[in-house]
């Protein structure tokens, strides 16, 4: 009987002339798609690089908001920290002033994202991504996001400065951490309330007006100035359901080790962020017409 011919060795020609047969498969097989839950978490993660690539090309942003935070701190914190006209028991009133003023910057860059979302819609950006089958929920996702980074490092140039002049900041990295996804839980609502609100008013003008009219009274609204014991009893009702008020709470509580309500103020961010996504995303069809 004749003998069974033997398998192609590594480096024979037989083993050479299989290999492209093999490659040919794999060009013609296409990879397992994912399924489940990983289909928009992948959809909204790529959407948030891509917002995050426009800081490559343009950093002015970053530059000219970094101006206003530090006006605050050192105008109005080193101000008021001499006169003492604001009680803030036990914590001078700059340190208790810088978290304030990170919830601020990150709100200020949050509030007219809804802007850069109907320039797409004139661009003629937003109707290509609408036809994909990125889930709208996903598209906003990944929007939000890239507000809530674009925030964190607002965020990181206030606590330096902050620290120069000699803020009593925690330098704990778990602690940090918690900073960092307050301000990205932060920034997702307001730039979803900004969204929102662009899928309603449908202009940049009226948008723009808008975001104005909003943004001072939800930062005085909130405990970011000045403790809500020492506000009218009308506006500690307002700084309760302000979610900025949650924020500085968070902020203050892991920056100075204050007294705070972490679980509260976390869960506040939390449902307030997913509430703006879902507001946001059953807008954005109406923003597309």
């Amino acid at each position: 009987m004749s003998e069974a011919p033997a398998a192609p060795r590594p480096g024979s020609a037989d083993a050479t002339t299989a290999r492209p047969v093999d490659q040919l498969d794999l060009l013609l097989t296409p990879p397992t798609p994912r399924s489940g839950w990983r289909v928009p978490a992948a959809r909204a993660w790529a959407m948030c690089l891509v917002e995050l690539q426009k800081l490559r090309h343009d950093r002015t942003e970053l530059y000219t908001r970094a101006v206003q935070p530090a006006l605050w701190l050192l105008i109005f914190g080193e101000t008021f920290t001499r006169i003492h006209a604001i009680p803030t028991p036990g914590v001078p009133y700059l340190d208790y002033l810088a978290p304030g003023i990170i919830a601020q910057s990150a709100m200020f860059i949050a509030i007219f994202y809804g802007i850069m979302i109907i320039w797409e819609r004139d661009a003629g950006v937003l109707t290509k991504l609408l036809v994909t089958p990125t889930p709208r929920a996903a598209l906003i996702t990944g929007k939000a996001f890239a507000a809530g980074v674009k925030s964190v490092i607002q965020a990181v140039v206030v606590v330096v400065l902050a620290a120069i002049l000699g803020v009593s900041l925690t330098w704990n990295p778990l602690k940090l951490l918690g900073v960092v996804v307050a301000v990205i839980l932060g920034s997702a609502f307001f730039s979803c309330l900004s969204m929102s609100i662009a899928g309603i008013v449908l202009t940049r003008d009226r948008l723009m007006g808008i975001g104005q009219a909003i943004t001072m009274p939800l930062f005085f609204a909130s405990n970011a100035l000045y403790p809500v014991a020492v506000m009218p009893g009308w506006l500690q009702v307002l700084s309760r359901i302000n979610p900025l008020s949650y924020e500085v709470d968070a902020l203050r509580g892991l920056l100075l080790g204050t007294h705070a309500h972490l679980l509260l103020d976390f869960g506040v961010l939390l449902v307030a962020a997913l509430a703006g996504i879902t507001a946001a995303s059953s807008l954005l069809g109406r923003l597309a017409r």
